[in-house]
């Protein structure tokens, strides 16, 4: 990866978002995250992230594929040369600047740094936090596949032309790479009762794109076969079950922000997916920069979710990963 220095944990002390002017009680919020996420339950689930840190736990791929955490729900595997995205979020701004923007578009310097090329992206819903980046991504050559939502997004960067409307029936084939995209559902983040930014993406106009504008659209969950090896990719903590008819996967890359208002998610997503390992992710602090130390998301319970796994299967595997550090092995040149 070419991003530099890898992101680290940050420490349980309190550190704002560099550079993040703070607003009245949008930026008392803010700093009010910031505690947070380094708090006492913050504290047991950096422990519990870090005993399953995968660099220093085997995650079992195959030769030649490797997997990298970009934050948030954020992957990117290379396999042969290939390169795929799935759901990358880059630009990130605090929690009052997003909420007080009216438009958020990428960073286009710190994209073009960080990811300075892809063959495809994969989009599961169209939340900024999954999509905010996929116009720059594509003008720099990425082929985007994704609900209506992305591909009005697409439109309205006049990127058209670069976005792939799925077909839950269809397979797609980048490089080695086999995709399929599974009908999903997004957790009901709002108290349980409803998801945040629901419906369809309807913006005529970059200049009114803001962060609430990025409706949901469809959701998908992505099914990714290489190399024998199977990988579920979901970006969200919810599921439709009878969506489902792919069979046991290798890795599940696993959405947990959001499970605390999803019955019985841990369960029915290992019931569904018959995972090898399981991956946690959505569970950083997306509301610091990218390339700040890694805080956790407010009240993420790494932990129950841990506790929850063994619950169900004592001997499943599970493995964190740190963002922007790649794990498997390229093929020596012969």
């Amino acid at each position: 990866m070419t991003s530099g220095e890898p992101a680290t944990l940050a420490p349980d002390t309190v550190i704002p978002p560099a550079g993040v002017v703070r607003r009245g009680v949008l930026g008392a919020l803010d700093l009010l995250l910031d505690a947070r996420s380094n708090g006492r339950s913050a504290a047991v689930d950096r422990s519990v992230l870090a005993d399953l840190d995968a660099t220093h736990r085997v995650l079992r791929l195959p030769p030649g594929l490797r997997i990298e955490w970009l934050g948030t729900a954020g992957f990117r595997l290379e396999m042969d040369g290939t390169v795929i995205l799935i759901d990358p979020f880059l630009s990130r701004r605090s929690l009052s600047d997003t909420l007080l923007a009216t438009s958020v578009h990428a960073d286009t310097e710190l994209v073009r740094r960080l990811i300075p090329r892809a063959d495809a992206v994969l989009v599961g819903h169209c939340h900024f936090d999954h999509a905010v980046d996929v116009p720059e991504l594509a003008r720099l050559g990425a082929t985007v596949y994704g609900s209506a939502s992305v591909q009005r997004l697409l439109g309205c960067h006049g990127l058209a032309d670069r976005a792939v409307r799925v077909d839950p029936g269809a397979t797609y084939e980048v490089g080695p790479f086999t995709i399929r995209f599974v009908p999903s559902r997004h957790s009901k983040l709002l108290a349980g009762l409803a998801v945040p930014s629901g419906g369809e993406l309807t913006c005529e106009s970059l200049d009114g794109l803001s962060s609430s504008a990025y409706r949901c659209g469809q959701v998908h969950g992505i099914h990714v076969e290489v190399a024998g090896t199977t990988i579920y990719h979901l970006g969200s903590a919810d599921l439709v079950e009878d969506a489902y008819t792919l069979g046991p996967v290798d890795l599940l890359l696993c959405c947990i922000a959001g499970r605390s208002v999803t019955r019985d998610f841990t369960p029915r997503a290992l019931s569904t997916f018959a995972p090898r390992t399981v991956v946690p992710h959505h569970l950083d602090d997306f509301f610091r920069p990218i390339d700040a130390p890694m805080g956790l998301s407010l009240n993420i319970d790494v932990a129950g979710f841990v506790d929850d796994v063994h619950r169900f299967d004592p001997d499943m595997e599970l493995r964190t990963l740190v963002p922007f550090v790649p794990h498997g092995t390229v093929p020596a040149a012969r």
